[in-house]
């Protein structure tokens, strides 16, 4: 694995505000002695999760979902809480003239899909995400980035708000220039959801094994045999949906087809209603800036604000706490009237990018039955819900069932991971610049 242990062990929950406001999940159980499945699933998060619902109540396929430690210990239960358009690094332009302009629109249809399957889950299963208003907000930090944003087309339904429009509407800042509104998506409790998730998936007969690490996959027959440290499972297929915490020791095909990236999240105290009209922040709108290495925020239910940063190399307890002293900087000068509110919980995880700019949901090559999916680049609420749910229809056998740009296996990193990733951040702050206050 790309990083220390400790961003690994299954025994470390995070200093997570989601976990502390959830009702906890009963514990699912180590994996006993060896079984039968006709599906295993490696990862009980958004994506895992999502393909064994649709193995079992569209196919009544037997399932087992094995994690190496609960479910909403990874990133589904790390996140920001953004279910939004997102999961591929490329845009319609992009996409067309890589795939082709129907390539392109398939990616929007599943953009709109995804979101929909989310709102579609929480009804369905009666899970309470305690979600908010829908919408978001992309903002400009620098006045290039502003004159590109009012150069671009607006979405239907969407709008480009400039300063004084921001702070009209309850979404002022020191920073931003302007920004762009999109009517989609919602903002959600990120652990209620994959717990909700779980529930759901045990509800329907899916045996969710926690604290079941996977030591080993090997054929076996026509399948694959599955050894954890407690037991085993025999499979015909098996999906693979760890995302940024795959073990690529398990599966030598994906060995330096992701990389794994840090990104950071704090939560305030509960803001005061006196606090948040001095800084003139009142909506809880889903936004985040536009810069490389960008910030993506939010007004919880409680009135906490939720703010995230992508950045950091280590696990390590000096460079975490380095990163989160120059994140609350950051968060000081976009909201100076916040200054005063304590951070109530800081934690971490893994975002999984590709070099195809894609996720990847498809078979591994040479090994009939072995599936993978993964790699949402940050935005997986949305993207990997939908996109376990295409896994488990390309299982069962619908060529089409992924999106195009997802059914290409990314390449390989060539360079050292995590050297290109330093000196990918390290561009990156250059092309964006200082943060700066307007005020």
């Amino acid at each position: 694995m790309l990083y220390e242990p400790s961003g690994y062990d299954p025994n470390e929950w995070p200093d997570s505000h989601w976990r502390a406001s959830c009702l906890p999940l009963p514990a699912c159980l180590p994996l006993q002695g060896e079984t039968q499945a006709q599906v295993a699933i490696i990862g009980a998060g958004y994506a895992g999760l999502n393909a064994a619902l649709e193995l079992v109540e569209r196919h009544g396929t037997n399932v087992v979902v094995l994690d190496a430690a609960q479910p909403g210990w990874g990133a589904s239960g790390r996140n920001g809480g953004f279910c939004c358009q997102g999961g591929a690094r490329l845009d319609a332009d992009q996409i067309t003239r890589r795939f082709g302009r129907a390539a392109a629109q398939d990616w929007g249809r599943f953009e709109a899909r995804a979101i929909a399957r989310v709102q579609d889950n929480l009804t369905r299963y009666r899970i309470d995400a305690q979600t908010t208003e829908p919408g978001e907000l992309t903002l400009a930090a620098s006045p290039r980035s502003w004159a590109r944003m009012q150069a671009a087309p607006v979405p239907e339904g969407g709008a480009l708000l400039d300063r004084a429009e921001l702070r009209a509407q309850g979404l002022n800042t020191a920073t931003y220039l302007g920004a762009r509104y999109v009517p989609c998506g919602f903002g959600l409790h990120p652990f209620a959801y994959v717990t909700g998730l779980a529930r759901a998936a045990q509800a329907a007969g899916v045996r969710v094994q926690g604290e079941s690490r996977v030591t080993d996959i090997v054929p076996h027959g026509d399948g694959w045999r599955l050894r954890t440290a407690t037991g085993a499972v025999v499979a015909q297929q098996v999906l693979i949906a760890t995302n940024g915490y795959s073990d690529e020791s398990l599966v030598p095909w994906l060995h330096r087809r992701i990389l794994p990236a840090i990104s950071n999240v704090m939560v305030t105290r509960p803001l005061s209603a006196a606090e948040l009209d001095a800084q003139g922040w009142t909506r809880s709108l889903m936004a985040y800036d536009d810069r490389y290495l960008l910030h993506y925020f939010r007004l919880l239910p409680d009135n906490r604000l939720m703010f995230g940063a992508r950045g950091g190399l280590s696990f390590q307890a000096h460079s975490v706490a380095r990163f989160k002293q120059r994140a609350r900087a950051e968060f000081d000068l976009i909201f100076p009237q916040f200054r005063q509110a304590e951070t109530a919980y800081s934690w971490n995880g893994l975002v999984c990018l590709t070099a195809s700019l894609a996720p990847y949901i498809g078979p591994v090559e040479g090994a009939k039955g072995l599936w993978v999916a993964l790699g949402w680049h940050g935005n997986g609420v949305a993207a990997a819900t939908e996109g376990g749910r295409c896994a488990a229809r390309g299982m069962m056998g619908a060529r089409d069932a992924p999106p195009q740009i997802t059914r290409r296996p990314p390449p390989r990193f060539i360079a050292p991971r995590k050297w290109a990733l330093a000196a990918a951040m390290a561009v990156a702050g250059v092309m964006d610049g200082p943060l700066q206050s307007h005020d």
